[in-house]
């Protein structure tokens, strides 16, 4: 377990002169909790020591020749919790009197668990830290294409988690029903076909309206397989067959699409449900946007003329980004035009973006 205490940002500079002065008297209460010390060359750059103690306790001192002073404290597990606590309230104590009240701010995090049996701690999008309330693994399995994980979430129940991407919870039906169209739209009696989508979720939504017939291309069936045991509030028992009245699910998208360009067929709703937009910045170098701008086009040339195709874009935060998306819109082989929708997806802990787009 580490416990940090972090970011005391102070409104005033100390210079490299001040900082030996008035740092021995907080060392004394690291001394007092028998740690040894050992002070580091910065060349100017304020002041840095570390500090071990017992049961392999460990803490780093940095004042930062800007105001900024970190301290952080790592530990095991089953260390004494509240000589921690103590040990850091002591620190923090003492810094307010050395400073004379001249401090800013402070903040003092959580505990971080390191090298867990199970992974609590996940990306969002724009490259926040998240730490979700996981206790457990139930589904792992490598395809030929990616690492497949099912965690389960005390809050948003499991999760489906793609080469360290979080998917979809169980909990997530917001996304579901914004690749949908947000219940604006009528699926009775129309041909539909989805990208993706191995959770099951879609699929289990639009088969209540009744289609014509949905057929779903998922490259993965390992996904399929995982999902359909341990995703059930979301897919339902949908995925226990791969082809029903009205659905059919079959695999690798591009050569169906291509296969489907060729025969001229068309459908009347199509949802890539395959991969975010891209957060590269350089569209014509990045093979994620060459694959997003093929299935674009391919998926174009079978939308019936009055249809329309639905899809994730990526985080509200990553506007760069989704401006790239759109322009790649302007350069598909039929004019386009589109309408996009922000929605909170409960897992992901961020504001999502979903896009609508139609043949002009």
């Amino acid at each position: 377990m580490g416990i940090a205490l972090d970011h005391c940002d102070l409104r005033f500079i100390f210079n490299e002169f001040k900082c030996i002065y008035v740092f021995p008297d907080l060392l004394s209460i690291f001394h007092e909790q028998e740690m040894t010390e050992t002070v580091h060359e910065t060349n100017g750059h304020g002041y840095l020591a570390t500090f071990v103690g017992k049961n392999g306790r460990f803490v780093i001192l940095r004042v930062h020749s800007h105001g900024l002073v970190t301290i952080d404290l790592q530990c095991y597990e089953e260390d004494n919790i509240s000589q921690l606590d103590n040990l850091l309230n002591a620190l923090e104590t003492k810094l307010k009197a050395l400073l004379n009240g001249n401090i800013t701010r402070i903040k003092r995090l959580p505990a971080l668990i390191r090298g867990a049996k199970v992974d609590r701690y996940w990306p969002t999008a724009d490259g926040r830290l998240i730490e979700y309330d996981i206790d457990g693994v139930v589904y792992e399995e490598d395809s030929a294409y990616q690492n497949i994980k099912i965690l389960h979430s005390q809050q948003f129940g499991n999760i489906l988690v793609l080469n360290g991407d979080v998917n979809l919870a169980e909990s997530d039906l917001a996304y579901t029903q914004a690749i949908m169209g947000s219940g604006k739209e009528d699926y009775a009696g129309k041909e539909v076909l989805i990208l993706g989508g191995g959770d099951g979720g879609i699929l289990a939504e639009v088969v209540k309206q009744k289609p014509k017939m949905i057929t779903m291309v998922e490259i993965s069936f390992i996904v399929i397989d995982g999902c359909k045991m341990h995703m059930r509030k979301t897919c339902g028992d949908i995925l226990d067959n791969l082809k029903g009245d009205c659905y059919q699910v079959i695999e690798d998208c591009v050569p169906v699409l291509k296969k489907y360009v060729k025969e001229g067929r068309m459908f009347d709703y199509i949802i890539n449900d395959l991969t975010a937009v891209p957060i590269s910045t350089e569209p014509e170098e990045d093979s994620t946007w060459e694959f997003l701008r093929l299935i674009l086009d391919l998926s174009i040339k079978v939308l019936h003329p009055s249809g329309k195709y639905f899809t994730q874009g990526n985080s509200v935060n990553l506007s760069e980004a989704l401006t790239l998306y759109e322009e790649q819109l302007g350069k598909l082989s039929c004019p386009v035009d589109f309408s996009k929708e922000v929605v909170c997806v409960p897992s992901y802990l961020e504001l999502w973006v979903f896009y609508t787009i139609w043949k002009k």
